[in-house]
This record gives structure tokens, sequence and C-alpha cells, in this order.
């Protein structure tokens, strides 16, 4: 008889000597842009969806590229918002004829 204890079986580490191949390094790749799928409601003025319309832009570019389409739009609708300011323009009065 043995004074020997019986230990843990050794533990046997995947990939080592059973011939697997060793698992893939994490990519550390950035993903590829994917769009958010947030709806765009219309908001029945045309100048304004259109803007809005033009955030689908974003949906197609990395995040670094994100700020130049939100600025162009935000400028576009400060236009548009600009242009509600100012009002229709005022009509014509009809000229006169002041020869007595």
């Amino acid at each position: 008889m043995s004074d020997r204890m019986p230990g843990p079986e050794p533990v046997q580490r995947a990939g080592a000597d059973d011939g697997a191949a060793p698992p893939a390094a994490p990519s550390h790749d950035p993903a590829p842009p994917e769009p958010l799928g947030v709806a765009r409601t219309p908001t029945g003025h045309p100048g304004v969806d259109a803007r809005l319309e033009r955030l689908a832009d974003a949906d197609h570019l990395a995040a670094d590229g994100h700020t130049e389409v939100y600025e162009d739009v935000h400028r576009g609708l400060r236009e548009e918002l600009t242009a509600l300011d100012a009002g229709p323009a005022p009509a014509p009065t009809p000229a006169h004829d002041n020869r007595s």
C-alpha cells in the first residue's frame, strides 16, 4: 500500500496538446456603422421634413462623421425657423391714381 493521497487530476488547458487551434485574439476593430432605426415623423412642413430626412445620412457614417450632419441639419432648421419669424411678404397695395 502507498502513503500517497490521491490529489486533484491535472487540468488540461483547451488547445494544449490536443491539436486544437488556440482561441482567436479579440478584435479591436470598430463595428461598422448601423442605422439606429429612429423613426422620423413628418411635420407637414416640407422644409423641416427635408431637413429631418437629412439625419438619415448619419446612419451610414462612423460616429466622428455625425457632427457634420447634425450641424448641417441644425443650421437648416434655424433657417426654416427664421423664415417663419419673418412671415410672408406684405401684399402689394394697388396704385391709386391721384390725378384730379
